[in-house]
């Protein structure tokens, strides 16, 4: 879809260009861009390590190396050309090298990646405050492997390859980066998720999308995850108007508004315990005002958690872009289901609680 400038009430289209027609090289440009914006792609992403080779009898690498909230593990591989290359496959070959990685591992390639390799408590901080876990949970650690392919444009062979590995189970996403120039000089970038996108019609082949939705819900852990949201928003929505309109998910967290950009009040379950958060995440390159918002509502501590009724805990992820106040309760989708009610009621208790304790101040900040 073309973009348009609305000028003088009209509409005028912005001309597409190339990242080689504006001098934007790969690894130089793009790859630094979006190290240092990784949420352009994804924003519960935290990137690991840049040009990742860490293996025997191989000269390949990952161009840039993440793990995600759940703590998956997610290569992310990028070309600035207009079909993408062979990238899916290169892509699936890194994937398979990188997935046997350890937590350990994964804490030595951060510091490597930081510059502090003689410090390594710096860089399993860094992790631990991302992943919101207290200690290490080994058994929650790269139980899968995603794949992010990024260019200006996909090929059809591409989108077929893709949509064949998603039918098997295999989580791969295509996000296209369309440059555009504006007539002031000014260069655009339209990010967009392809696939998979229903909307996405074009892109979509003759591998049945239904087909690859009952293989990826026969996954057990996504499918307990969709049961447990399935179970507690039936609970919420007899309470609260904030996760309303969600509809369940495989995915670890239900996020719903507060009212005020920047702010959202989320549900999250990991195996054996759950939370209620309040998230300050106004995206990329925001982190100041962040930690901002998140210090002015720190004091306020003591009125907050009094209105609450209980300690919360206040995480101000200095090596994140965002901040997060919580509320942990025992229990998670891996406890067994007569547990569930007990869980969901504490879970639903907590949020309604958060909410009403900060949405008013959320409203009324100042920073």
């Amino acid at each position: 879809m073309p973009i348009y400038q609305v000028a003088n009430k009209e509409l005028k289209a912005v001309v597409p260009t190339t990242f080689g027609v504006e001098g934007i090289l790969e690894r130089k440009d793009l790859q630094r861009m979006l190290r240092e914006n990784i949420a352009v792609l994804d924003p519960r992403l935290m990137v690991i390590a840049e040009e990742f080779g860490d293996w025997i009898d191989s000269l390949r690498r990952i161009d840039l190396l993440c793990i995600d909230r759940d703590a998956n593990l997610v290569v992310v591989e990028l070309k600035r050309t207009e079909d993408g290359g062979h990238m899916e496959l290169q892509a699936m070959r890194y994937a398979a090298m990188v997935s046997a990685m350890t937590f350990e591992q994964l804490v030595d390639t951060h510091a490597r990646f930081r510059g502090t390799s003689q410090d390594r408590d710096e860089a399993k901080a860094a992790i631990l405050d991302f992943l919101g876990w207290d200690e290490v949970a080994e058994d929650q650690f790269g139980l899968d492997t995603r794949v992010i392919l990024a260019a200006a444009d996909f090929s059809k062979e591409l989108t077929t390859a893709v949509m064949w590995f998603i039918d098997r189970g295999i989580d791969v996403r295509c996000v296209r980066l369309k440059p555009y120039r504006m007539d002031t000089g000014t260069v655009l970038l339209d990010v967009q998720q392809l696939i998979p996108l229903p909307e996405a019609s074009a892109f979509q082949t003759q591998i049945g999308v239904k087909k690859q939705a009952e293989r990826l819900d026969r996954s057990e852990r996504h499918e307990q995850r969709y049961k447990f949201w399935e179970g507690l928003l039936a609970v919420a929505r007899t309470r609260s108007e904030v996760h309303a309109n969600r509809k369940p998910t495989q995915d670890g967290w239900l996020a719903g508004g507060i009212g005020r950009a920047g702010f959202t009040l989320t549900y999250t379950t990991r195996q054996h315990d759950s939370q209620v958060e309040l998230w300050i995440g106004h995206g990329a390159g925001q982190s100041a005002r962040n930690k901002a918002a998140f210090r002015a509502l720190q004091a306020q501590k003591d009125q907050i958690e009094a209105a609450f009724g209980a300690a919360l805990e206040w995480q101000e992820l200095p090596e994140g872009e965002g901040c997060r106040i919580r509320f942990v309760v025992d229990g998670g989708y891996k406890s067994p289901q007569e547990d569930w009610p007990k869980i969901y009621e504490q879970m639903v208790d907590a949020m309604v609680r958060l909410d009403n304790t900060m949405r008013p101040r959320v409203a009324h900040l100042a920073y």
